[in-house]
């Protein structure tokens, strides 16, 4: 009988220890993971032309992308708003399953997390108000006055480091919406958005009809791609989705609706 018993228990810890195996297997898999819940999260912040709302329709060339690759996966998108500021720490804990936002590569990104092909080039760009703009073309221009970017953004590195802005005062602050309200309010000068963002929420037609890129150069040539968790699997499957839908021409249709189709890396 006792030894039945050791026997019985050790065909349980045999049962046990595969169970476990199997369900390590499944939790490393990201691909798996989104597949069996049916659903992607992307972390995204509100911005034209990237992701935005007409009216109460939820658009955007980062909504329509990811929608289609979703597709591609066999699963629906979800959409949800987070601070940028903390994105990495949403991602880690899977409150998102990528960062899907405009969101700029570099070296810092890329050992922290996994992240897709390059599918979009970008730069940072001065926004004024359009009376000002020949005034902010040179770096004296800017003695004294307050110059804002989205916190952790690739524009506050450009305006708080670059030797251009060195008489100006940098603040951060939480997006690029924010940014481009301090400077159509006159709360600040100027502001570092992105070039992409910049096409999509100023001049004729947008809530900031105002203001005006500034002709200073280009700073910061960047690009766009999305961000998952480090080691990640979904990463080489959204890879192929990106390929087949450059292939296809479909990623450019959704591009050129929002004026973006020049900038394309795939």
């Amino acid at each position: 009988m006792k030894k039945f018993t050791k026997v019985l228990a050790l065909v349980f810890a045999v049962m046990m220890l595969l169970t476990a195996c199997t369900a390590n297997v499944a939790k490393d898999s990201d691909l798996k993971y989104v597949q069996e819940k049916g659903k992607l999260i992307v972390g995204m912040t509100l911005f034209a032309p990237m992701n935005y709302y007409e009216g109460e329709e939820f658009v955007g060339f980062e909504t329509e992308f990811a929608k289609a690759v979703g597709e591609k996966l066999g699963v629906e998108v979800e959409f949800i708003e987070i601070d940028w500021n903390t994105k990495e720490v949403e991602l880690e804990a899977k409150n998102i399953d990528c960062i899907w936002n405009g969101m700029t590569i570099t070296p810092e990104r890329q050992e922290a997390m996994s992240i897709s092909v390059p599918y979009m080039q970008n730069k940072q760009v001065v926004v004024a108000k359009a009376e000002n703009a020949e005034a902010y073309k040179t770096a004296d221009g800017l003695d004294k006055i307050v110059v804002v970017a989205e916190a952790e953004s690739a524009g506050e590195e450009v305006a708080s480091t670059d030797a251009f802005f060195s008489k100006a005062s940098y603040t951060a602050v939480d997006s690029q919406a924010k940014a481009l309200m301090e400077v159509s309010s006159g709360t600040a000068g100027a502001c570092v958005v992105d070039y992409v963002a910049s096409i999509g929420m100023i001049g004729e037609g947008t809530d900031y009809e105002n203001l005006v890129v500034v002709e200073t150069g280009d700073f910061s040539p960047e690009q766009y791609g999305i961000a998952f968790r480090k080691g990640s699997d979904i990463t080489e499957a959204v890879n192929k989705a990106i390929a087949e839908l450059a292939e296809a021409g479909t990623l450019k249709e959704i591009a050129a609706k929002y004026k973006l189709d020049a900038l394309l890396e795939v």
